[in-house]
């Protein structure tokens, strides 16, 4: 993308960077406490996720920072083999993201259904609605970060909001509710009256209010709030006292094997939540692009050797940052790259006024995103698509929400295990044709008798390879199965072909249709069975 679109989309970008800042700063503080590291390390991966990452990925609406799926591994190995040598780890651990990227590994992220995808934002968007409860009342025993259900303070997500009425805090839940309100009345009522609305984004408004309810309220013992209810970003009192936050990691220990292992264990991790989520955030992204996942590799690899190197956690790409982004309006990697540097320049220059946002204005911001992100309609859409789509989601959201990557695991094992049940072997199953015909650029690509969502990734790259102007047609007349993956595919390719001006002309069972308004309508109204 040129400069001159980055700057068009600017209006979009820098608005959204600012609720992914508000989003990411407690994130990343939190994470930090949860992987029991100096909070610091949260920061740095957070300014490198975004500012190094964002300008080196691929994704133009991803965003990357310190990831929760990995507090657990971070902290068991910080603990095992001290901090210093933790970062050793780490570093080593970029550097094989980086052979990933170079011998091509990232087009396993193509491998998981789509059932599996929307099951892991659901699920994702579940923890983050119910982990924002106890906050958005004042309960902050648990630090925001930790996902899990089973957590740090002996609690569950369950137990910890049934115990909100023993500590409930007034002042917190008072401008938690009135924030909630805010962003409810900024997303349904007033971006429809003005543009200005678009530019300001409720999420900063509600912050500003947070800030000022505190400044008035902090002398009232009834109605104020506790300092343990706020953001609690480190404020150094000097230059040296900054620069001194910064740990730099010890290689004198690399003979030790514990380290490989650490190193190995969190590259595969994070290389794989990265490549979930960017099948995932492109899943939301309006203009349906995707991501180059072997360049994502690359650009992860890089930010995690990096942040190592001066302190920080390992980076992922997030989903909770980046549906924020999208839900945002953001629109380019522009707003991943400024809330990155929105992150350095306020821990530098204004930590005192980051330390007067309540966690419960921030809370009431998650909550926003975890709704939407585990909107009932997904439920809906998922059951009439079908059991075969519904069983994989299902189960992926149930297990996920105790934990991540087992979430994940079970619904692909399902998905696989219903693919070879449907499926017989077809290895030819896709036959493309280009010719020039009146001066025009054709290709004809013929799908085979069986099409399953092993065939994504090529099919994904040949679709994406068309060049502008062309004449296109889809022949699907032979196949009797046709994954539901592989439909969605032709759904966001509908959207994209528009833009580039290719010409669709798709020749099924039951008649000839030109460039379709929905591929997954179309083959729901056909007898062309389809997962």
């Amino acid at each position: 993308m040129s400069t001159t679109k980055y700057l068009q989309n600017l209006k979009s970008d820098l608005p959204a960077s600012i609720v992914v800042f508000f989003v990411a700063l407690p994130l990343c503080l939190g994470i930090a406490l949860a992987s029991g590291a100096p909070p610091f390390a949260g920061i740095i991966a957070g300014i490198i996720g975004g500012i190094v990452v964002g300008a080196l990925s691929g994704s133009q609406i991803g965003v990357s920072g310190p990831a929760a799926g990995l507090a657990a591994i971070v902290l068991a190995s910080i603990s095992e083999l001290g901090y210093e040598t933790f970062l050793a780890a780490a570093v080593i651990a970029g550097v094989i993201q980086i052979v990933f990227g170079v011998v091509r590994l990232g087009v396993i992220g193509y491998y998981f259904p789509s059932s599996v995808i929307k099951g892991m934002l659901v699920g994702i968007g579940i923890i983050i609605f119910t982990k924002q409860i106890p906050h958005f009342f004042g309960l902050d025993k648990d630090p925001q970060g930790d996902w899990m259900f089973f957590q740090l303070d002996g609690e569950t997500t369950f137990s910890e909001i049934g115990k909100i009425g023993e500590f409930i805090s007034p002042g917190a839940t008072i401008i938690a509710v009135i924030s909630l309100a805010i962003l409810l009345l900024w997303s349904n009522v007033l971006v429809k009256k003005s543009k200005v609305f678009h530019l300001i984004q409720g999420p900063l408004v509600a912050v500003v209010v947070g800030i000022l309810y505190y400044y008035f309220t902090q002398d009232n013992t009834v109605y104020g709030i506790a300092n343990e209810h706020l953001v609690n970003v480190p404020v150094p009192s000097s230059m040296d006292d900054f620069f001194g936050q910064f740990t730099f990691p010890d290689f004198s220990d690399l003979g030790n094997f514990s380290v490989w292992i650490t190193a190995f264990t969190i590259a595969l991790v994070a290389s794989l939540e990265t490549l979930l989520c960017v099948e995932a955030t492109d899943k939301l992204d309006p203009q349906k692009r995707v991501t180059p996942t072997n360049r994502e590799l690359l650009a992860q690899g890089t930010g995690n050797v990096l942040s190592s190197l001066i302190g920080g956690l390992p980076i992922t790409q997030v989903i909770v940052r980046s549906s924020a982004n999208v839900q945002s309006g953001g629109r380019t990697k522009m707003s991943a790259i400024i809330h990155g540097f929105f992150l350095l320049i306020s821990v530098i220059s204004i930590p005192t006024i980051l330390n007067m946002i309540p966690n419960s204005v921030l809370a009431a911001i998650l909550l926003i995103v975890g709704y939407k992100l585990a909107n009932p309609k997904t439920f809906a859409a998922m059951w009439k698509a079908g059991w075969r789509q519904f069983i994989p989601f299902i189960a992926t959201v149930i297990v996920l929400y105790f934990n991540f990557l087992a979430g994940v695991g079970v619904g692909l094992a399902i998905g696989i295990v219903f693919t070879l049940y449907q499926s017989f072997k077809n290895s030819h199953f896709l036959h493309k044709k280009e010719a020039e015909v009146d001066n025009q650029h054709k290709i004809n690509m013929t799908f085979a008798e069986e099409v399953t969502f092993f065939n994504k990734a090529t099919i994904l790259k040949e679709l994406d390879s068309i060049p502008e102007d062309t004449f296109l047609e889809i022949d699907v007349r032979n196949t009797v199965y046709l994954d539901h993956d592989v439909i969605e595919i032709l759904e966001d390719f509908g959207t994209k072909a528009k833009n580039r001006n290719i010409y669709i002309k798709l020749y099924s069972q039951r008649g000839t249709v030109e460039n379709p308004d929905s591929f997954i309508e179309f083959f729901k109204r056909k007898k062309l069975q389809s997962a």
